[in-house]
């Protein structure tokens, strides 16, 4: 829980498990095959606690930036989300739903968009994000893992583009 963790290693899987209430933030570029992977506890940091990772106001421009560190361009990143549940009843508040909000929001900031998601309910999920074929899995509790972003379609466009160029250079 509030970690962030980016790879541009084909064959590598980021998970964010346990996402209750949290929020599960990943970037992607299918393109350059790089994607990040935040795992976000609460909408807002405060004085004393700043963790990146922890709070949507922090984590998503962080993400941000580690994802274009590893060779990602802004302008292709894609958002996808999980998590978000009401995990308990305590009256009006739903942390789940303001985390969702406050991820929403970060992302509108930098302009970008979320292209899939599977957030609210009341159960329990665990994202994965393949690294190389840029898919993003998520499974409910007691449940079946289900592709909610399949960006395949880089993958082999980046495939294609790396043999051009490759036939190029000879």
């Amino acid at each position: 829980m509030g970690e962030i963790e980016v790879s541009k290693r084909a064959g590598d899987e980021l998970v964010a498990r346990g996402l209750g209430s949290c929020i599960g933030l990943a970037l992607i570029d299918r393109f350059a095959g790089v994607a990040g992977l935040a795992h976000v506890v609460l909408p807002k940091s405060t004085e004393t606690d700043r963790k990146p990772g922890k709070f949507a106001d922090l984590a998503v421009p962080e993400l941000i930036d580690g994802v274009v560190r590893a060779g990602a361009s802004r302008r292709r990143l894609e958002a996808v989300l999980a998590g978000g549940a009401r995990m308990f009843e305590l009256g009006e508040l739903d942390i789940g739903a303001r985390n969702a909000e406050a991820v929403r929001a970060g992302l509108a900031a930098f302009g970008l968009l979320v292209r899939a998601a599977d957030t609210g309910g009341n159960r329990g999920r665990t994202m994965r994000v393949q690294i190389g074929d840029c898919t993003v899995t998520v499974k409910e509790a007691g449940g079946i893992a289900t592709t909610l972003f399949d960006g395949s379609a880089g993958a082999a466009r980046r495939a294609r583009t790396t043999m051009a160029l490759e036939g190029a250079q000879r």
